[in-house]
């Protein structure tokens, strides 16, 4: 199995008030296609920094990420904004979306900014409305952002990081903002996708959500402590054996 993304060595310091903040530690990890991966740790650990660093939203202070054989590291500005518009997805715990546009228009929005997608508006739309109608959203299409529920809005923007048909969707706390049952909806699909061959890397502090992932990186002061391979997520019956498993190396790791 191809790996889709490797960091060796991986570190990223912040000069606060002319202090060093050493947030990343020489980092180490790969993922392989086709893996969903959590990332899990106390809060200021660096969970958010390493994923925005590994998927060039952020500078990297020292090492390498290689992203299907690239060094990120090496790629001009332009390059890596091309390289995160059509081979990354991303997905975050506040839905950013443009108010001026209806919700379909939002999740097409990046295929129209491409230059890997080679097709008409309508095939445009016509592409758009089925990722929708998979997620269960075609009825909220034409829709302004502020007339649908938050459960709604965050699977709107799974049809947004899936367009372009990304190697590799990223996502930060994608349930953070939602209650249980729409937690449940959006990893329900974020599951299906997985299983249908797209490779998925999340930060998460939910077990239950950490728990349908393929394997669980744990980070302490910006060092990858330990990680816990689950294997893949089949079907809800596993959930209770998954969640305690998961719950006991946890502890052993100082959640």
């Amino acid at each position: 199995m191809s790996k889709v993304l490797t960091a060796k060595d991986l570190c990223k310091t912040y000069i606060v008030n002319k202090r060093q903040n050493n947030v990343l530690r020489n980092v180490n990890f790969s993922i392989d296609e086709g893996e969903m991966v959590a990332i899990m740790g106390p809060s200021g650990s660096g969970k958010s920094t390493l994923l925005y660093t590994v998927s060039g939203m952020d500078s990297i202070t020292a090492g390498e990420v290689q992203f299907c054989g690239r060094d990120i590291a090496k790629l001009k500005e332009k390059e890596l904004a091309g390289l995160r518009l059509d081979e990354m997805g991303f997905i975050f715990q506040q839905m950013y979306m443009l108010k001026n546009l209806t919700v379909l228009d939002n999740i097409i929005l990046p295929s129209c900014q491409s230059d890997k997608i080679k097709e008409t508006r309508k095939e445009t739309v016509q592409r758009g409305e089925e990722l929708m109608r998979k997620l269960g959203i075609i009825s909220i299409a034409d829709n302004d952002i502020t007339e649908v529920s938050g459960g709604q809005l965050q699977r709107a923007c799974i049809c947004r990081s899936m367009i372009n048909n990304p190697k590799m969707i990223f996502a930060d706390e994608p349930t953070g903002a939602l209650n249980r049952t729409s937690s449940d909806e959006v990893m329900d699909e974020l599951t299906k996708l997985n299983n249908e061959g797209t490779t998925i890397m999340l930060v998460t502090h939910d077990i239950k959500v950490a728990a349908k992932c393929t394997r669980v990186l744990y980070i302490v002061d910006g060092n990858i402590k330990g990680e816990y391979n689950i294997g893949k997520y089949e079907n809800a019956s596993q959930m209770r054996e998954r969640k305690r498993a998961l719950n006991n190396w946890l502890m052993e790791m100082g959640w």
